[in-house]
């Protein structure tokens, strides 16, 4: 009978999981399929347009990881006040971290029309990929702090436990961007072709609806979520408390991919090639779940913590750690044994192939861990604890992904190899570090200090 209720409980927990999940699911699937337009788009016009756009995306990763982060803070602020009825203290919070993102946007404009070429120039682009690449960051940078507006609106939404209207919106939002690229980059109908201009245009566009949007949705009376005056510094300095590690953490990550990639075409191009191919495969085939995941477990974690019940925020984790390994952990398997079928879809060069299918095996065969990691992450960041991922993520990647590579890839000369090794002891390591904290770490007490603090506690009493 006790079996029967725990097996009961954990099949009602996936469900709700799945239910927030979802969303968050196809939101992703549009997204990237956004971006993959984009660069089949730019290939027509010539190989500078592509390389042009792929660098700008390096620097777009900054204001991506700020709004992701400032996310991070929305949704765990907005997760536990809705747990616990603080719905005043709930908008509040949606509203500082939405002002705090947009106004963090704004240095990225003058960047962008001050500095877009000189940042291309510097990576030691040609001249035409330069006055490609510095045009086209100039525009998206200019709706910086809608696109940050955006990743910290539909955060505080998805907190309230509705993650349904930001994926509408996004759906919305990524179709309109897709035909606009077409639209105004060839210049179909009466529209000029504006070639990478108009896909610049149809990406800032994008943002700016979407912040348009979602603004729009939680002032209405559709959402539970609402705007609310600032005027608790409190809320403001947890905000921050939350966001910083996250910030971090995508920092690091950024800055890493530059001497990682130097590493990989140190072995040569052929090996760079294949690495893109292999990761990039994971990331289709696993991306979209695991962010999905990642939302559902800052939310049930959040919002348990919210209704003052601890023993059931940190099951929540576990119990979605445990679904995001039997979905994703099974898919990244599949991939490995795949492998190299899938591969042949993007190259033929059989040194490129025989490279990218043992890259493509090592990002599947760390699947269950990376997944572990990133649920973990996300229901501890529903706790208003994004330190312990930070530094279990910059170590792995620190220690592992560069240090292990480079010391026994070209040190001891173990080759290649060494770069897979790398892969899959980075995020093993990074798995250990928060399933450990996760479970002895004390950040269930701490995050109901924060909550006091703030008076959400005050009032869940009343």
């Amino acid at each position: 009978m006790e079996t029967e209720r725990r097996r009961d409980r954990l099949l009602a927990l996936w469900r709700r999981v799945l239910s927030l999940s979802w969303p968050v699911m196809v939101e992703q699937v549009f997204r990237t399929l956004m971006r993959t337009t984009d660069i089949i788009i730019t290939g027509l016009f010539s190989p500078a347009a592509v390389a042009a756009i792929g660098l700008a995306d390096l620097y777009a990763r900054f204001p991506l990881r700020i709004g992701l982060s400032f996310g991070a803070g929305s949704i765990a602020l907005s997760s536990q006040d809705t747990g616990s009825g603080a719905t005043e203290t709930r908008n509040e919070a949606i509203t500082q971290a939405i002002i705090m993102g947009a106004i963090l946007g704004i240095p990225f404009i003058a960047f962008g029309y001050f500095l877009g070429f000189w940042a291309i120039e510097i990576l030691g682009a040609e001249s035409e990929v330069v006055r490609l690449g510095g045009i086209y960051l100039a525009i998206i940078f200019a709706t910086s702090p809608a696109r940050h507006v955006a990743l910290i609106a539909a955060r505080g939404l998805q907190g309230t436990g509705d993650t349904r209207t930001p994926m509408y919106i996004n759906i919305v939002s990524n179709g309109m961007n897709i035909v606009l690229s077409v639209v105004l980059g060839l210049g179909l109908g009466p529209a000029p072709a504006l070639w990478i201009v108009g896909v610049g245009l149809a990406t800032a566009f994008g943002n700016v609806f979407t912040a348009v949007a979602l603004l729009v949705a939680i002032h209405s009376p559709y959402t539970d979520a609402g705007f609310a005056r600032p005027r608790d510094l409190t809320i403001a300095k947890q905000l921050l408390v939350v966001s910083l590690p996250q910030l971090a953490s995508g920092i690091v990550d950024t800055l890493v991919d530059f001497p990682f990639n130097a590493l990989l075409l140190f072995f040569g191009t052929e090996v760079n090639a294949a690495y893109q191919i292999g990761r990039r495969m994971y990331q289709q085939i696993t991306g979209p779940l695991s962010r999905g995941y990642n939302v559902g477990a800052s939310i049930v974690v959040g919002q348990a913590l919210g209704a003052g019940d601890t023993i059931e925020a940190k099951f929540n984790g576990w119990a979605t750690a445990a679904l995001g390994v039997l979905t994703v952990g099974t898919l990244g398997l599949l991939l490995a044994v795949s492998a190299e079928w899938l591969v042949l879809l993007f190259t033929r060069d059989p040194e490129t192939l025989g490279y990218a299918t043992r890259f493509a095996q090592a990002y599947g065969i760390t699947g269950p861990a990376l997944v572990a990691f990133t649920v973990l992450a996300g229901g501890l960041q529903g706790g208003s604890e994004t330190r312990t991922p930070l530094v279990a993520r910059a170590s792995g990647l620190l220690l592992f992904y560069l240090g292990f590579s480079y010391v026994v890839g070209v040190h001891f000369g173990v080759g290649v190899p060494a770069l897979y090794a790398g892969v899959v002891l980075t995020y093993v390591w990074a798995a250990i570090l928060v399933a450990a904290w996760f479970h002895w770490g004390g950040w269930l007490e701490r995050a109901t200090d924060m909550m006091a603090a703030r008076g959400s506690q005050e009032a869940e009493a009343e």
